[in-house]
């Protein structure tokens, strides 16, 4: 009986791994830093400036946070098994729904880890006194399953709203410790304190989540060209062309490089009660406004799905460095 019990257990082992392929861990991590990096460098950062204490529990903030994971990894086993035609297409060898897990094996798992967040997410809403929050999961959910089926294929709207759910990352932190904060609300009053301090930073936070991933989603358009063609989707490259999405792009990070430019200002001659902060000046130049300067290059100069493919990590590499910014403030706050 052993070899056989060992047998099944490797089979299994197998089986559970096939399933966590359509999750995309890797983005889920990311989600979960976020989450983790808003809540810790930011938030806790600028309240403890002020002497207050982030006041969500530490079990609820992991539950909100597996809430969020469980919710975007149900939204990836959906759209994965919606996207079957066109990934054969677009990338055949990342195929995993009909192929390795089932397509009813696939609905299943998106549907236990969606009842799974929304489960947790109401749990912590109900905690935090704000009942009516749950309902974000819920439409959160319900927003995954009609991009996948679809916003993804129309005109603008289906970037759009993933540009728009990354952006809420950042914000859920925000949102579920605020109500919290009314523990504090005489000692706000009395010494006037700014809390619009941390609405500014973790706001222009999920406003650079948003652009960026609005422009990372319109180079994998182009980079999926092809199969969207082949199927009718009515994406951005397709309706305007690869050049015309091109320079959408580059107006789109050029925005970006702008925007950053402004709130940098604000933070340096309105909000920072220190010297001229050089350390942020010197992290921002080299590793956010330098990389999306190549990064705009990159996608003009493209001319290969290599190249997009480049460019879209690129992207995501950028993201990165912009969250570990965040490491930066504190230690500068600190200091």
């Amino acid at each position: 009986m052993g070899p056989i019990r060992k047998r099944v257990t490797v089979k299994n082992i197998c089986t559970m791994l096939k399933y966590f392929r359509l999750v995309r861990f890797k983005n889920l991590l990311i989600i979960a830093a976020t989450m983790v990096l808003v809540r810790y460098m930011l938030i806790q950062t600028i309240l403890s400036g002020y002497g207050l204490e982030l006041q969500m529990p530490l079990w609820y903030f992991i539950a909100l946070v597996l809430a969020t994971m469980l919710v975007a990894a149900g939204g990836y086993v959906i759209n994965d098994y919606f996207d079957t035609k066109a990934d054969l297409i677009n990338r055949p060898e990342t195929v995993v729904v009909g192929k390795q897990v089932t397509r009813r094996g696939a609905i299943a798992f998106h549907l236990v880890l969606t009842i799974l967040g929304i489960f947790l997410g109401t749990v912590v809403s109900f905690h935090v006194g704000r009942p009516v929050f749950s309902l974000l999961f819920f439409l959160t959910a319900g927003v995954l399953w009609f991009y996948s089926t679809t916003y993804k294929r129309q005109l603008f709207v289906g970037n759009i709203v993933v540009a728009l759910l990354t952006a809420m990352v950042p914000l859920i932190p925000l949102i579920f410790e605020f109500p919290m904060l009314g523990t504090f609300s005489d000692i706000i009053f009395i010494y006037q304190l700014n809390m619009k301090v941390i609405i500014y930073w973790v706001g222009g936070y999920a406003y650079f989540a948003f652009m960026l991933t609005l422009a990372r989603e319109i180079i994998k358009d182009i980079e999926d060209f092809e199969g969207d063609t082949t199927l009718g989707r009515n994406t951005i490259p397709v309706h305007f062309g690869v050049k015309a999405s091109k320079l959408i792009i580059a107006t789109v990070l050029s925005l970006t490089l702008i925007a950053l430019l402004v709130a940098f200002s604000a933070y340096l001659f309105k909000l920072s009660a220190k010297p001229f902060d050089y350390i942020s000046l010197v992290y921002l130049v080299i590793f956010i406004v330098i990389p999306i300067f190549i990064l705009i290059f990159s996608v003009l100069l493209a001319s290969s799905k290599k190249d997009y493919h480049k460019a879209s990590s690129l992207c995501k590499i950028i993201m990165l460095l912009g969250l570990i910014y965040t490491l930066i403030f504190r230690f500068i706050v600190n200091m």
